[in-house]
């Protein structure tokens, strides 16, 4: 669980500690900066995160795609943020709090975690763009 918001807490840890640093006004940028940063990246800005299994019988039920992500990654943010209020149309599993879902993961990309991995019913993708995860719904 701690995994998820390590990129969130580093980001406001450096924003206070650089906002002392720097001080006055350009200090304050700073952190409010990297405050907007972490809100971002942080697990809150994804739709919520349901286990692998949950999932799959979701999908099966529904036939929407499957997102595998994790907290931190810019292509997770990317694909997240064209989506926009679609994200609520797919299932969302973050790897690094579902361990089946990271291992779905690894068994798509060759061994690796690479995210987003999105699963349709008939076909799988690493890395997708947002146009072609936008058309599959």
């Amino acid at each position: 669980m701690t995994r998820r918001w390590q990129s969130t807490t580093f980001l406001v840890a450096i924003g206070v500690l650089g906002g002392f640093w720097i001080g006055s006004l350009p200090g304050v940028a700073f952190f409010v900066v990297l405050v907007v940063l972490a809100a971002l990246v942080s697990p809150r800005a994804f739709p919520r995160s349901i286990t692998d299994a949950e999932a799959r019988a979701a999908q099966a039920a529904d036939g929407r795609p499957i997102i595998y992500w994790r907290t931190g990654c810019p292509y997770c943010l990317r694909l997240r943020g064209s989506l926009a209020r679609r994200a609520g149309r797919y299932h969302w599993v973050d790897i690094w709090s579902d361990p089946d879902g990271a291992a779905t993961v690894r068994s798509i990309a060759d061994g690796n975690e690479t995210v987003p991995t999105v699963v349709t019913v008939s076909e799988s993708f690493v890395n997708p763009s947002p146009q072609l995860v936008r058309n599959l719904n």
